[in-house]
């Protein structure tokens, strides 16, 4: 074993807990709902950027390449001044859903570099400008720009131009479970020398000011040492101390609201949050407390750096007080062979015959999983009432956001979407992030799964908890289907199965699958009104609000996404069937239940209007009016390509083994012809003599794939797109009532407010579902074999299997990322300082989505979330193009 797998054993078994300090702390608290005190949801403008340096947080402490421990009572991050700025720079700026034009947008450029899953190793890097940070520019200039222009960055300011800027590198090496070394590297990018204010920064999350804590903690300095060494204690963590190197000067102050500079009141304590701010940029001498004691506390070293220059800075936070000679001294080692281990773990990962190029993508992405945990802190009930010592909460918030969710209960580390524009947990990114990290942490993926399932995050009635902003919203039913892969990863990887995590995860979600039963079909008819589903914008209507023309919409994609989620329970209730054959009896209930919603997509009710359009061979969604007039909404969208979702194989072995749900299936086919009759066929054996179960029968297969694999359609150089080319010459038109709804196809950014406009699904591509096809299409090659081809592009004349077809669609995926021909990365598009200059070019970003006929990265910029899917294609499939897809090693997929 390497030596990260040995620290990863030791963790899971509870041995040693290496987790106990990581990546945990976010990059933005401020704007979120947890610290929206407000009477009517307004969390942006409630605690603005303006007010985060100066208000001490309720929930969770935000920081700049900080960490800390997995309950966040101690933080450490960086805080930077370039002599230029206002004030410190502490945390990551950004523009609020308000201000941005197309919504909330991080303005600033910073990097993960690497981590290991247990974080015994870890790079970070920033990028300061040396300029005064343009602040109001941004401000101004988005605020000029409707959602036709482009987001206005901080590169577009100049503030960057002639290299005028550090390099703040930040790495950590775990010395033992809670002897962390951290070492700053600071370069001076510019042509001229510049100063540096490096303050490495230690602080309590404040538990004390609300009323329900016990014993304050306290930072003090360690007197008589020669270099600086400060003592940490706290009620709930062992002592700890943080060493300094050489004798930078130690700024103590209190992690508590500056009450007069924002509300012109008197503070509680001479010592405020912005107390070291204003001692630096102020030059305040009575900022900080000279008895060298608080809650807060930063070393202070003033670096002078000549062009080129890099000066090194060297901290230890231990739960040791070392001798002052015995701190560093092993330093330099522990840091190397960190470093060492962590390459010796990624090389039992990242297959050996990629590229270099790739290679350092699939390191990259999995360092953007790694470092995007963090510890979400809310607490439903407490939020609405309020605390003891402070103001009662509005009354309007009693029946307002997520009070209906009283019983949730948040105080874990979770894996983000992206730490600063979604710096909360998202119930189906969740899931595709599980899927990434089951490759390097397996027993953490498992864990994540289960977490949302637990009764203090599932609603009683079974519903699982959407985001923060609307706990009750609908996302799609992937769970089952990220348990279900997990499982088959790690059982591949470990050459076992965790069938005790398949078990918890099937019983609870049968919780949740009758919560979708009862609620979200609305007459009976296995139709599914899923509402939102996450794809924002996509249709006509906004899906979470009653429909502009009452009625309601018949969903292909809600619908399809039930079907997937009954084929999922299927196969996990199959698996378990091995060992127990009571769960037999449960996989006939998921196989019917499946037949019954895969009937309906074709024929529902009376009128036998189903979600399948004969005429153009592609499924819509269908508008059900209250006169019951019904109109198929003939948008095409991703809404008639997830139908390819619902698709598993039944191999002959495993029924023979199960006797019980074999003759149920045989007798179900035998006679039930008139649910049957219309699905992909149950009584021919595909290849290997497998069953088929699919809402998809081989000829609505071609027929949807006609579409999906046409380059004026939907296929992108650059993946599917979630929304069809063909609409931009023919935008779909809808009036009815005089009022017209339209949809456009929108390639890059959302012309549109709906949802913000920060998020687009009318013409960009998107990881999530694009790896769902993939694996589809992979699915269906298993049953229908080598001899069922395609045209790949549709009106190529070129034939294709569907392997083939989904390893030319996971190729383009990753060519994304991957420098052409031309040595550029698709994902920068005209960005020439990542195209060109040797200190941009090898770092990757991952965005949120991606332009369709550009692949342009979109929307959140570190979303390495889903979009972290990128490392498990190559993975899978590695660079093979289409001349070479043969070679692509198809054992992998299987898991």
């Amino acid at each position: 074993m390497a030596k990260e797998e040995i620290r990863l054993w030791e963790s899971n078994k509870h041995k040693k807990h290496w987790k106990r300090w990581g990546p945990y702390l976010s990059e933005r608290a401020w704007g979120t709902v947890r610290e929206d005190y407000s009477p009517y949801g307004t969390a942006w403008e409630y605690l603005p950027f303006d007010h985060a340096r100066s208000r001490a947080y309720r929930w969770n402490e935000d920081g700049l390449a900080g960490i800390c421990d997995r309950r966040q009572f101690l933080c450490f991050a960086l805080s930077l001044w370039n002599d230029k700025d206002p004030f410190l720079k502490e945390r990551m700026f950004g523009l609020s859903g308000n201000e941005g034009n197309h919504g909330e947008d991080v303005k600033e450029y910073y990097f993960y570099l690497d981590s290991t899953p247990t974080h015994s190793y870890m790079k970070y890097l920033y990028k300061y400008p040396q300029g005064e940070f343009p602040y109001q520019l941004l401000l101004d200039e988005n605020r000029k720009r409707d959602k036709r222009l482009p987001e206005f960055e901080l590169a577009d300011t100049g503030v960057f131009d002639h290299d005028r800027y550090f390099d703040v590198l930040v790495e950590y090496a775990k010395a033992e479970v809670d002897d962390i070394l951290i070492k700053i590297s600071v370069t001076n990018r510019g042509p001229d020398p510049a100063r540096l204010h490096l303050l490495p920064t230690t602080w309590f999350r404040n538990i004390w000011s609300w009323g329900e804590s016990g014993a304050r903690p306290e930072l003090r300095r360690t007197p008589s040492r020669s270099t600086a060494v400060v003592e940490l204690a706290h009620p709930d963590i062992a002592a700890h101390w943080l060493h300094c190197d050489e004798t930078p000067e130690l700024l103590f102050t209190e992690n508590e609201t500056n009450a007069q500079r924002l509300y012109g009141i008197a503070s509680q304590s001479p010592f405020v949050k912005d107390g070291i701010n204003d001692y630096v940029v102020g030059g305040n001498k009575d900022a900080v407390n000279p008895d060298h004691r608080g809650t807060k506390v930063s070393a202070h070293y003033n670096l002078e750096l000549q062009p080129g220059e890099t000066k090194v800075v060297r901290l230890r936070l231990a739960d040791s007080d070392f001798p002052a000679e015995d701190a560093f001294q092993d330093f330099a080692e522990i840091f190397t062979s960190r470093l060492a281990e962590a390459d010796e773990f990624y090389a039992t990962v990242i297959p050996e015959h990629l590229s270099s190029d790739a290679k350092n993508v699939m390191r990259l992405g999995f360092a953007g999983m790694l470092w995007s945990k963090q510890f979400y802190h809310y607490v439903v009930k407490q939020w609405l009432e309020g605390d003891p010592d402070n103001p009662v909460p509005p009354p309007e918030r009693k029946q307002g956001r997520n009070h209906e969710w009283q019983h949730l209960y948040n105080a874990d580390v979770l894996s983000m979407p992206d730490k600063w524009e979604y710096p909360w947990y998202a119930a189906w990114d969740l899931a595709f992030h599980c899927v990434p990290l089951a490759l390097v942490d397996p027993e953490f993926a498992k864990d994540q799964l289960i977490l949302l399932l637990r009764e203090w995050y599932m609603h009683p009635n079974g519903q699982l908890p959407a985001y923060e902003w609307a706990l009750g919203d609908v996302n799609p039913p992937v769970h089952a289907w990220a348990a279900w892969r997990v499982y088959k990863i790690d059982k591949k990887r470990t050459g076992k199965g965790d069938r005790a995590f398949l078990q918890r995860v099937f019983h609870k979600l049968m919780l949740n699958f009758t919560w979708w039963v009862n609620r979200k079909d609305a007459q009976d008819m296995n139709i599914f009104q899923g509402g939102f589903l996450g794809l924002d914008n996509i249709g006509v209507f906004d899906r979470s609000a009653p429909l502009p023309t009452g009625g309601h919409l018949e969903q292909s994609d809600g619908t399809s996404w039930m079907a997937m989620y009954t084929l999922n329970l299927l196969a996990i209730a199959l698996e378990l069937a091995k060992d127990d054959p009571s769960y037999e009896d449960v996989a006939s209930k998921f196989w019917e239940h499946f037949i019954y919603i895969a009937h309906a997509m074709s024929h529902r009710g009376s009128d036998h209007v189903g979600l399948w359009n004969e005429e153009d061979g592609f499924f819509y969604d269908v508008l059900r009016l209250p006169d019951g007039e019904h109109i198929p909404m003939k948008i095409r969208s991703m809404v008639g390509l997830i139908p390819l979702f619902a698709v598993e194989t039944l191999e002959p072995e495993l029924l023979a083994r199960l006797p019980d749900f074999h003759r149920r299936l045989e007798w179900f086919v035998e006679n039930r012809p008139d649910l049957t009759s219309n699905l992909a066929s149950m009584t021919t054996p595909g290849r290997g003599k497998r069953r088929l179960l699919s809402i998809a029968s081989p000829d609505k297969l071609r027929s949807i794939l006609k579409y999906m694999l046409d380059e004026a359609e939907f296929l992108s150089p650059f993946g599917v797109r979630a929304l069809s080319r063909f609409h931009q010459g023919n935008p779909y038109v809808l009036v009815l009532n005089g009022m017209e709804h339209r949809v456009d196809y929108e390639p890059g950014e959302s012309n549109s407010g709906l949802f913000g406009g920060n998020s687009n699904w009318r013409g960009p591509v998107w990881f999530p579902v694009n790896f769902l096809l993939i694996e589809s299409l992979q699915k269906f090659h298993h049953y229908l074999g080598e001899s069922f081809t395609v045209e790949f592009p549709t009106g190529s004349g070129k034939m294709m299997n569907l392997w083939e077809v989904a390893a030319e669609l996971s190729r383009r995926l990753n060519r994304i990322f991957l420098r052409d021909e031309q040595g550029r990365r698709p994902v920068f598009g005209n960005l020439e300082r990542f195209q060109t200059d040797p200190h941009w070019r090898d770092l990757v970003l991952f965005y949120e989505y991606f332009h369709g006929d550009s692949g342009t990265g979109v929307g959140a910029s570190h979303q390495t979330g889903w979009t972290g899917l990128v490392t498990k294609l190559l993975q899978q499939s590695g660079e093979c193009d289409a001349a070479g897809v043969s070679s692509c090693d198809r054992a992998a997929a299987d898991d």
